[in-house]
């Protein structure tokens, strides 16, 4: 598949040397993020009211509600992921970890810079949309066909899923709506439908720190499948434990700037000496 810039659909130009430092790896690059900037506007920020029809006579006259900011999330992030790498992101809540995985996924266009991708990312969360009114056994089947699975492969995988997942461990879950699963299920279950396949770049949000060790230690394992087989891994976490079993290159962010970006160990040390 060819190479995409997320912002506007368009092929991207062939990587070049200069602004594109790699920290590792020889694999053909699989994502490069080139000064990326996002800024995004938290609207009402001040009373907290407000009523449709203002806001509807404010977008015709094409002015700003009171109280609303923006919010520069990533400033200036540069870095290239490539393939058969594991790569963790770390740093404090509200440092712009998730922000960095909806760009590379090309959900949040940047303000300035760019982000080029080989082939679809594909970003794999705990708030991940499932239907909390259908069963389990009826997300899986979606889930997999939303991910570009037929019909036959869900129908192959669906076992190897829910065995994954452990739902039903302790009963018949995958039969009941997802609104009656506590979060660590329903996240469990997201996180084995996403893993049921290939992806060129497969980017994670805190899914490894839902679930038991018994659960954890499957994902990572799978995570390790996934470089081998595919293409790329993010992975979004607090447990450093976890970064440390999975990745081998950690991204270390910090309101919204890449401290450090090089082999899981080094920054990790200096990570643990900042907190």
């Amino acid at each position: 598949m060819a190479d995409t810039d997320t912002r506007t659909g368009h092929p991207a130009p062939a990587p070049t040397a200069g602004p594109h430092p790699a920290a590792g790896g020889a694999g053909a690059p699989t994502v490069i993020a080139d000064d990326v900037h996002i800024v995004y506007k938290v609207h009402g920020a001040g009373s907290g009211r407000g009523s449709a029809v203002s806001a509807l006579s404010r977008l015709a006259r094409r002015t700003a509600a009171a109280g609303t900011r923006e919010v520069h999330a990533v400033r200036g992030v540069t870095f290239v992921a490539r393939k058969g790498e594991a790569i963790g992101l770390i740093g404090s809540n509200g440092s712009g970890k998730s922000t960095l995985l909806r760009a590379v996924a090309g959900l949040l266009p940047p303000a300035s810079g760019r982000v080029y991708t080989h082939g679809q990312p594909s970003l794999l969360g705990v708030n991940a949309a499932l239907m909390n009114d259908l069963t389990g056994e009826k997300n899986v089947v979606l889930g997999g066909l939303a991910m570009g699975l037929s019909r036959e492969e869900v129908r192959e995988r669906y076992q190897d899923i829910v065995d994954f997942s452990g739902i039903d461990e302790k009963g018949d879950f995958i039969s009941l709506p997802m609104r009656t699963y506590s979060s660590g299920m329903a996240a469990r279950l997201r996180f084995s439908i996403g893993a049921a396949r290939n992806h060129d770049v497969l980017l994670i949000d805190e899914a490894l720190a839902t679930g038991d060790r018994a659960f954890q230690r499957r994902s990572e394992e799978r995570i390790r499948e996934l470089r081998e087989e595919a293409g790329t891994v993010f992975l979004v976490s607090h447990n450093n434990n976890s970064i440390r079993d999975t990745c081998d290159r950690v991204l270390w962010l910090e309101k919204g700037e890449l401290l450090m970006d090089g082999p899981t160990e080094d920054v990790l040390a200096a990570y643990e000496d900042f907190r």
